[in-house]
């Protein structure tokens, strides 16, 4: 059976942004660090989880950089979850709009609340809770509540 496992390029902060991204993501932790072959001081790869699931970071230089083409998405249980993953992901980074951010290293996050995923699903509701996050940053769940039930 093949695995498919995420490739992250950086430039040479693999390590740094996987340590964040662990210490930010339930259930995740660093796996393994290989050191470059060629300069035994240099870390070359990284593979950590993000809640179980495998990841690379690969310091390749800085040929590459991210695009928002491809982003993390970041499931939240409740408001807390949502404001603490925002604040050490945006942190360095640049804040977007509809709950989505590029941290310091150039990599696109989504944090979304697990009730926006619920909201949407609720046909009666899904238009004005949509119209609700469109104009959002960070999501709010009691914002999003709010336009739910001014349609129900």
């Amino acid at each position: 059976m093949s695995i498919v496992t995420p490739c992250l390029w950086f430039d040479k902060q693999g390590l740094e942004a996987a340590e964040l991204y662990t210490s930010v993501v339930r259930n995740s932790r660093v796996v393994q660090i290989m050191h470059d072959p060629r300069d035994p001081a240099t870390v070359l790869l990284v593979t950590f989880e993000l809640d179980g699931r495998v990841f690379t970071a690969l310091n390749g230089g800085p040929e590459y950089t991210h695009s928002p083409a491809i982003s993390l998405e970041v499931e939240c249980a409740d408001q807390d979850e949502v404001d603490r993953c925002w604040s050490a992901l945006s942190e360095g980074g640049e804040e977007g709009p509809c709950g989505w951010l590029t941290d310091r290293y150039g990599v696109s996050w989504q944090i979304v609340p697990r009730r926006l995923k619920e909201l949407l699903a609720d046909q009666a509701v899904a238009q004005p809770v949509m119209a609700a996050m469109l104009k959002m940053g960070k999501l709010d769940i009691p914002g999003l509540e709010d336009a739910a039930a001014v349609a129900a």
